[in-house]
């Protein structure tokens, strides 16, 4: 059952799709949309799925900075899966109590969304599948992609094909993998509603479009010449989007390439501080330490400290702008220093989802999670400040 949905997009691009700024990944947009499926109270979350075909890594894995982006606890199960919109509907379909469904997609607009399964809300149920091979566009390891330009033979010969094997449709409601006009054509719907992606996000952006109706019914979901139907019940479901309007990319110019290599000791040692934004109080005066300090700064006690959840809420507190060229940057961009809620605490972020130069002191906003640099291919999250702007929320 379906308790709550959250979906991002990211600000830049245009009405047809979106695209990720430079500080954007499948992780973060990921952290975007599942932030806002857990914004209420509901199942405690014991299993974290995220299904994309853009993973940023496919060793070691993506979970850990993951789940600290989402303020889960370590021992959270996180299953990675490589899929397109059929796999991102059956987990929706398959989940048990407690299980987050998270899909993101970089490429065919990007964008991200979470589905929160509990046990209340409207059930979510299959009504079939077919699985075949017609691989219209091929990615090997490395990220190649090749495409067999011939739109008409995986119309006809995948898609059409593969939902006569289907049987029935029904009165089919959304339909995610497909443009809106080919979905028309070939389920005989009309009015199906527009969906910002292709990839897997585009499953759970349609259950959400679905899930705003409240009436329920049959989602469709394609992936070449895959294809899975399943039927959402009726019912309300609070929907939460942080789907500012779009902007065009502003003009940078690239940095010079910089390999910087990483220090796995430096990045273990910073990475619970910084990715899930704790400080340290110390248990003899209350002064909160940023990262953790060994003696406090006030009154020079070293007795074991408190973690402490730092806000995310933030205030502008001092501002610059960088032009001049710096290796593996693009500029001009603008460094923040934001004092976080009532904390005291400050910290050095980058502006993100707005022009550079565009905030000033006193402007407010919050913190969100961003990837701060990829060093020896190791993606490297942080936080970035995003000024208030208009993130709509349905319910």
């Amino acid at each position: 059952m379906i308790e709550a949905i959250g979906t991002y997009l990211p600000v830049w691009g245009s009405a047809t799709g979106r695209v990720p700024g430079e500080d954007e990944d499948v992780v973060t947009m990921a952290v975007a949309a599942g932030r806002g499926a857990l914004a209420d109270p509901g199942t405690p979350v014991d299993t974290v799925v995220l299904i994309s075909r853009e993973l940023p890594l496919l060793e070691g894995g993506n979970g850990a900075p993951l789940l600290a982006g989402l303020d889960l606890e370590l021992t959270v199960d996180v299953r990675e899966e490589i899929g397109g919109a059929p796999a991102a509907l059956e987990a929706v379909t398959n989940a048990r109590p407690g299980t987050l469904v998270i899909a993101a997609d970089v490429q065919g607009g990007a964008g991200a969304a979470a589905v929160r399964c509990g046990s209340a809300g409207p059930a979510v149920g299959s009504l079939g599948r077919v699985t075949r091979s017609l691989p219209v566009v091929t990615r090997d390891a490395s990220g190649t992609v090749t495409e067999y330009a011939d739109p008409r033979l995986l119309r006809e010969r995948g898609v059409r094909r593969s939902l006569e094997r289907l049987g029935p449709l029904g009165s089919v409601v959304a339909v995610a993998g497909l443009a809106r006009r080919d979905a028309e054509q070939l389920t005989g719907a009309e009015g199906l509603p527009a969906l910002p992606t292709t990839g897997a996000s585009a499953a759970l952006f349609a259950l959400a479009e679905v899930a705003e109706g409240a009436a329920g019914g049959p989602v469709l979901a394609v992936e070449q010449a895959t294809v899975a139907l399943v039927e959402l019940g009726p019912g309300p479901v609070a929907v939460h989007r942080d789907e500012a309007p779009p902007r065009s990319q502003p003009v940078t110019r690239p940095g010079a390439h910089a390999d910087i290599a990483v220090s796995l000791a430096a990045y273990d040692r910073a990475f619970d501080a910084k990715l899930r934004l704790v400080a340290e109080r110390c248990t003899t005066c209350g002064t909160l330490a940023y990262p953790a300090r060994f003696r406090c700064l006030t009154c020079g006690s070293e007795a074991e400290t408190a973690p402490v959840a730092l806000p995310r809420d933030a205030v502008v507190y001092t501002v610059a702008t960088i032009h001049v060229p710096v290796p593996g940057l693009s500029t001009p961009y603008t460094v923040i220093l934001a004092e976080l809620g009532d904390s005291a605490v400050r910290l050095l972020v980058r502006l993100t989802g707005a022009e550079a130069g565009s905030v000033g002191i006193g402007d407010r906003g919050r913190l969100v999670f961003r990837r701060v640099a990829v060093r020896t291919g190791v993606p490297d999250y942080g936080y970035a400040f995003t000024p208030e702007g208009p993130a709509e929320v349905a319910a």
